[in-house]
């Protein structure tokens, strides 16, 4: 009891002051509309501030549930949006392949799941494979008809071709309008170029002329673009020209190829082996 009336008269100064400024308030408060409406409106603003701050800190303590109901609502965006992009790839895929085409070449379109750039001996990845009517030796396209490459290795879902970036690739190629041919072939590093050797020093060759396939290929049919002529150069011998093409393809952006099966080519191949067998 006696800490209690010691307490009390430590603070009972605070305790009147409270009590008169209440008091005060009171009166003011009642004094006129105009005060009520002031004091009304400060302490909605009051009110409304703390009301405010509360619904914050609860946002905050909720960010890690919206964050994941978010992330689930994307998923399902995502996956929706999947099918339509497919929906949309197997439509450009018949628009492919109702172009024109030369009726001697069976076309098929794959989609490209994996393509590398950077290296000696690059390869490309498609989706098709032996059940879709792909074959080795068939020719890879761009969807808008530039040499790509050719098919070497099949599966039942899958095959794999060489790029034209690969060390190991050669076509045969000529000036466009001109009887002329050379080798292509790929010296590595420059994904933007490829080089033609052995093309003859009586072909009439200028910077900007097109350089298409000659047909005498197994895998490419006559007359599919591959570049265009950026420098050339005597060879050593003084008889060929070397020749620098841009191509007329980037590599690195291929989605949708188109595969060019020559209808010809099994029946060359069968007579071809017979030959090499009869001259053995």
């Amino acid at each position: 009891m006696y800490k209690l009336i010691e307490f009390l008269r430590r603070i009972y100064v605070v305790v009147l002051f409270i009590v008169f400024e209440a008091v005060a308030i009171g009166y003011y408060a009642q004094s006129s509309n105009y005060t009520q409406a002031k004091l009304l409106t400060g302490s909605n603003r009051v009110v409304g501030g703390v009301q405010g701050a509360l619904n914050d800190v609860r946002g905050y303590f909720r960010l890690g549930r919206e964050n994941r109901r978010l992330v689930d609502r994307i998923t399902e965006l995502e996956e929706e949006l999947a099918v339509y992009r497919q929906m949309d790839a197997d439509s450009a895929r018949k628009e492919l392949l109702r172009a024109p085409g030369v009726k001697p070449y069976r076309m098929t379109v794959a989609r490209v799941i994996s393509n590398s750039i950077n290296k000696e001996h690059n390869l490309i990845v498609l989706d098709r494979g032996e059940r879709d009517g792909v074959s080795t030796g068939m020719g890879v396209l761009s969807s808008d008809g530039v040499m790509v490459g050719y098919v070497v290795a099949c599966s039942d879902r899958h095959a794999v071709a060489v790029s034209i970036l690969n060390t190991s690739f050669r076509a045969s190629g000529k000036l466009a309008g001109d009887d002329y041919f050379g080798s292509i072939y790929w010296t590595g590093g420059d994904r933007y170029h490829v080089n033609m050797k052995e093309l003859s020093k009586y072909a009439s060759i200028g910077e900007g002329r097109e350089v298409v396939s000659t047909g005498f290929s197994q895998y490419f049919p006559e007359g599919v673009l591959i570049g265009y002529v950026e420098s050339y150069s005597l060879s050593d011998t003084q008889m060929a020209y070397d020749v620098e093409i841009r191509l007329a393809v980037d590599v690195s952006q291929l989605t949708d190829v188109i595969l060019v099966d020559i209808s010809d080519q099994d029946d060359i191949r069968r007579l071809e082996n017979e030959a090499a067998r009869q001259n053995r």
